[in-house]
């Protein structure tokens, strides 16, 4: 047997199973990627509903005048406690940038502070409470727009 053509034999066969791992790595990574956007994808679609249930339920909590304040307060407390926002926050935290994650905790503090009012009695016509909503809704949308860059980059 001749040694050039088990050099060149060894050599075909070395690239033939290089090719095949850097395909494979290559399409492993394709994967990984793609599940990793679809595990973002959901956090952050469940965690925006938990947070919009949430001013949903506290809202209607707020424009409830004929309701004891007692009653409301604890119509507040609960919509926080039902909503999910606070254990997906934290999902959050595990899986987003550094960005996504501080404007999620602006946006979820905004909502807590909305509580807050709810819950010391403030009704949904009163200065107060219409800055508060007003905050929120910018720290949401600036949330919403922090998700899509960070989807979109990925």
């Amino acid at each position: 047997m001749d040694l050039s053509s088990l050099a060149t034999t060894t050599l075909g066969a070395a690239i033939g199973v290089g090719a095949t791992l850097i395909a494979d790595r290559t399409r492993w990574k394709r994967d990984h990627r793609s599940k990793e956007q679809d595990t973002k994808r959901q956090v952050y679609a469940e965690y925006l509903t938990a947070l919009s249930r949430t001013r949903n339920e506290l809202r209607l909590a707020s424009r409830n005048p004929q309701v004891p304040a007692e009653e409301r307060a604890r119509m507040a407390t609960e919509a926080f406690k039902a909503g999910g926002a606070y254990e997906l926050r934290y999902q959050v935290a595990i899986t987003a940038p550094p960005a996504v994650v501080e404007a999620s905790t602006q946006a979820f503090r905004a909502l807590r502070d909305l509580r807050d009012l709810v819950e010391a009695g403030i009704t949904h016509r009163e200065p107060s409470y219409l800055s508060s909503k007003e905050a929120w809704d910018l720290l949401f949308s600036e949330l919403c727009r922090q998700i899509r860059e960070d989807l979109a980059a990925g």
